[in-house]
């Protein structure tokens, strides 16, 4: 594995700069009609799951709950854990490793912060493509539920 490395300040030594993943989270937001796809304002663009990186000191959950909130407008609750992706190629800006979420919400979503657009998919008429490794986080949600283990 090739390490960059800094100098420190005070002595200009060298100091190991380990290259990390980043956290983020996605949310599966089921409402009545469907769950909630958003439109990417940023590249890649197309639709997604709201989501969005973990801010430094912030917990997991409370992110998914912002996230959906600055992304959707929707207060979400019920929050479940679907699971964990971590495959380094599932985002073509960088490593990401995403913690998904299921969650329920009431009201009229709205787009809001990055989604340059959002409409409520049923889950047998989504559209593709999806962006990142979306696709297979909602297949492994539709056999889950089907599984009756959400």
């Amino acid at each position: 594995m090739a390490y960059d490395y800094l100098t420190c300040p005070a002595c200009g030594a060298r100091v190991k700069d380990y290259r990390n993943p980043h956290p983020t989270v996605d949310i599966i937001i089921e409402l009545t009609e469907g769950i909630v796809l958003i439109e990417r304002r940023n590249e890649p663009f197309g639709w997604a799951l709201p989501g969005g990186y973990v801010d430094y000191g912030e917990m997991l959950e409370t992110a998914a709950i912002r996230e959906a909130k600055e992304e959707t407008d929707l207060d979400i609750s019920d929050l479940r854990l679907l699971g964990c992706y971590s495959d380094p190629k599932r985002d073509t800006r960088g490593h990401n490793i995403s913690t998904v979420y299921v969650a329920k919400a009431q009201g009229t979503p709205r787009a809001g912060d990055d989604a340059a657009g959002l409409k409520v998919f049923p889950l047998e008429a989504l559209p593709e493509p999806l962006c990142f490794d979306h696709a297979q986080i909602l297949a492994d949600y539709r056999a889950r539920k089907a599984a009756g283990a959400l």
